[in-house]
């Protein structure tokens, strides 16, 4: 059947913009040539943010320091635990959390839920660490608020329009400096003054409520949930991960678990250093406590000239954001052109989607969102942790216990279902019934206990309701028409190279299937951009999930 040529330009003009970081597809091993450690500098380069100081700093001064430590240590519990199944998957498969929440219980279209879910955390954090930027900048160099706002949101364009080539650059060589300026003032301050660590843990809060407090701990892991999300940024870049072979098989478990789940641990550090300097600055900042720049600036003039105290704390500033910042606005254009291209079946191209989160961010930052951060967080935390536990919850209960999910991924159009009722309900009764919880809709007793409410609803869910309709709508299809297996005898993702029949390009294995009008194949996105289904194989009737497991490995 002849192609019209409309979509013949689209497809490769598509493929051509897709291919510097592979936006929307599986990152081919000919792609991946940096090393485990590299990678995993570069995901955790991500995770230079000052949001965390501001968080610890919120929960520390309203709770106290005891129930503070112990909301960030339940915290941090949940997402190492939740987060660490998902970096695996990503890494060793080398696709990113939307398109293993495809094939993860929500089925083609409906991963679109979870994609609005993870666009939005990303300019809303965008717009909390440029608001944070901005502080900086008007302390160091009297920049009105509004001016620093435009001014850290253009600043990142230039390095994330260049995808992952411009980010591990930029990750590798500013972390050295970006750890020196942040505990060089904490080492000096705790061996200068080891008696305010005495003075801190018995710190009670504003309120001045006393003990330890069950509802004060969950209110509190309730805001520091909110960045359970943060997995989704880490594994952008776990998907560059080598393969996994004897060679270097504890060099990539090292890097995996620091750089996925293992972000936490120094976030969790960054929350109750937050805390600790919130409470030695506050009467010295007052309201602005929770401000990181306030907070390292009082440290700081403790032991420099004023000048230099401000320069190296607008520093910190400027080099956390730009880290941060840039990952956000990355992975902010990553998902919304992954839901516009599913949604419209064209590719508006990544840089359009970048200009768009940083204008939603700019908005955000203009309306003084950094006002309300701990409100915000707090109810976002509820849909944020409903949907990566239900991820977690298939991938370890349906894929490897129950077998009730293919154990490899499937993400491409035409090989999985619409819509799976196994995550789509899941996620949606848990976001409904721990919001209602958030809100105080099923009583004021109950209001605290929302994110723990979320996990547990989130984590038994989906082997209930795969249970129930016995995992028939993970596969529309039991194989993609290809004879050789997508994945050999290890797992590792075959890296055979296949050209497209309709954009001309070259893709690996993993990522093409069989053309039913042609003899020859067609790769993913250009199946996704398919307006008229011409490249889709038709469906196939259900088998057992142990069977399709063989059918799509080769096993």
């Amino acid at each position: 059947m002849p192609r019209q040529t409309s979509d013949v330009s689209t497809t490769t003009r598509a493929a051509d913009e897709t291919l510097e970081d592979y936006t929307l597809r599986f990152a081919p091993r000919g792609y991946r040539r940096w090393s485990p450690p590299v990678v995993a500098t570069t995901a955790l380069g991500g995770i230079a943010y000052l949001a965390d100081f501001s968080i610890g700093a919120g929960i520390g001064l309203t709770h106290g320091t005891l129930n503070a430590l112990l909301a960030i240590a339940v915290a941090a519990l949940i997402i190492f635990t939740t987060g660490l199944p998902i970096a695996y998957y990503c890494a060793r498969y080398n696709i990113d959390l939307d398109l293993v929440t495809r094939g993860s219980g929500f089925g083609y279209y409906g991963s679109v839920l979870t994609s609005v879910i993870f666009g939005s955390f990303t300019f809303i954090f965008f717009a909390t660490e440029g608001a944070i930027m901005a502080q900086g900048l008007r302390v160091g160099l009297g920049i009105p608020l509004w001016l620093g706002y435009l001014i850290t949101t253009l600043i990142v364009i230039p390095l994330v329009i260049h995808g992952m080539s411009a980010l591990s650059k930029l990750q590798v060589w500013t972390t050295p400096v970006w750890l020196l300026l942040m505990v060089a003032p904490m080492a000096y301050l705790v061996l200068s003054d080891p008696g305010s660590l005495g003075e801190w843990l018995a710190f009670t809060g504003r309120d001045g409520s006393g003990g330890v407090s069950v509802a004060a701990v969950l209110l509190g892991a309730g805001v520091a949930l909110s960045l359970m999300a943060q997995i989704g940024e880490q594994v952008d870049y776990l998907r560059f991960m080598p393969p996994k072979t004897r060679e270097n098989s504890r060099r990539w478990w090292i890097s995996v678990i620091a750089a996925g789940p293992g972000w936490v641990v120094l976030g969790a550090l960054k929350q109750a250093t937050g805390a600790f300097l919130a409470f030695f600055v506050l009467g010295l900042a007052g309201s602005a406590a929770t401000e990181p720049v306030e907070q390292f600036l009082g440290v700081y003039e403790l032991f420099l000239p004023g000048w230099l105290a401000v320069a190296l704390a607008v520093v910190l500033v400027v080099v956390s954001q730009i880290k941060i910042n840039v990952t956000n606005a990355y992975s902010g254009s990553l998902t919304w052109t992954n839901s516009m291209t599913r949604l419209t079946r064209r590719y508006p191209g990544r840089n359009v989607f970048v200009f768009g989160n940083l204008a939603v961010a700019l908005v955000l930052m203009e309306a003084n969102m950094f006002a309300f951060l701990n409100s915000v967080l707090s109810f976002y935390a509820n849909t944020a942790i409903a949907w990566v536990v239900t991820v977690a919850s298939d991938i370890v209960l349906n894929k490897y216990l129950l077998r009730l999910s293919p154990r490899v991924p499937e993400y491409r159009r035409g090989m999985l279902h619409p819509i799976n009722p196994v995550g789509v309900v899941s996620f949606s009764t848990a976001s409904v019934i721990s919001i209602a919880m958030y809100f105080g809709a099923l009583g004021p007793v109950l209001q605290p206990y929302s994110p723990i409410a979320a996990v547990l609803l989130a984590l038994a869910l989906p082997p209930l309701v795969a249970i129930v309709t016995k995992g028939r709508f993970y596969l529309r299809r039991t194989d993609d028409g290809i004879s050789e297996p997508r994945f050999d005898s290890t797992g590792t993702p075959v890296a055979t190279s296949y050209r497209c029949h309709v954009c001309e390009q070259d893709f690996e294995r993993p990522d093409v299937l069989a053309c039913p009008t042609h003899e020859d194949v067609v790769c993913s996105l250009c199946a996704t951009t398919d307006r008229t289904g011409t490249h889709l194989l038709p469906p196939q009737s259900s088998t057992l999930p142990r069977e399709r497991e063989r059918v799509v490995t080769g096993t």
